[in-house]
């Protein structure tokens, strides 16, 4: 990976963060973002920076054991859940950890996003489980997504938020914002009344979905 490269992904995590934030979906030093880059390394912020007003500077290189190579600052406390996956997933290459509102909120009621109800989120997600409490940036809480991430690219995480991977940055925050929309949409057939789900032969209808989960 040549220095352009690195700079050019330097500039998307900053770009990221910024959307992140602007759009809700984290707030004050809240949230985490890296990307893979090559040699064993990993991109990562920084902790305890608001994400809308983070600076390419900022960000902090790692190798895939934790080890700090470069940077100023502290990684986030997360990075921990970041190198696990990583670790156990070689296709992907960007990892988003945010507090989505509404997304959250289903989350701290314990429940997940697994059965299928919006084509849109069944084709770039698949379900949607719930990785189960421990302490934020813990260990534990790492391996909490071990039994997940072999047939899941997006998790709710109970009483915390959010996490979406890809195999582009992109893909990963476009997922997060997915992830949120469709928590809004289920939220409102709620206080409707009635959530209609998709049948089986609904779902298969659809042609391969983008994510392990279906």
């Amino acid at each position: 990976m040549s220095d352009a490269d690195e700079e050019r992904l330097r500039e998307e995590v900053v770009l990221v963060c910024r959307r992140l934030w602007e759009r809700g979906l984290i707030a004050g030093p809240d949230g985490n973002v890296s990307v893979r880059l090559s040699g064993g390394r990993v991109l990562a912020t920084p902790s305890g920076l608001s994400k809308g007003h983070l600076m390419a500077a900022d960000l902090v290189i790692l190798t895939e054991a934790g080890e700090l190579l470069t940077g100023s600052r502290s990684p986030s406390s997360e990075i921990r859940m970041h190198l696990r996956i990583y670790a156990r997933r070689p296709d992907v290459r960007a990892v988003v950890h945010a507090h989505p509102p509404t997304a959250t909120g289903f989350a701290v009621a314990g429940e997940d996003f697994m059965h299928p109800v919006l084509p849109e989120v069944i084709l770039q997600m698949g379900g949607v489980p719930l990785v189960p409490y421990e302490t934020p940036g813990s260990e534990a809480l790492a391996a909490r997504f071990d039994p997940l991430l072999d047939r899941h690219d997006a998790f709710l995480m109970a009483n915390h938020g959010a996490t979406t991977t890809g195999p582009t940055l992109l893909l990963a925050h476009q997922r997060m914002e997915s992830l949120e929309h469709a928590a809004r949409i289920l939220l409102v057939a709620r206080t409707l009344g009635r959530v209609n789900g998709l049948t089986r032969e609904q779902v298969r209808a659809l042609g391969e979905p983008g994510s392990r989960a279906s």
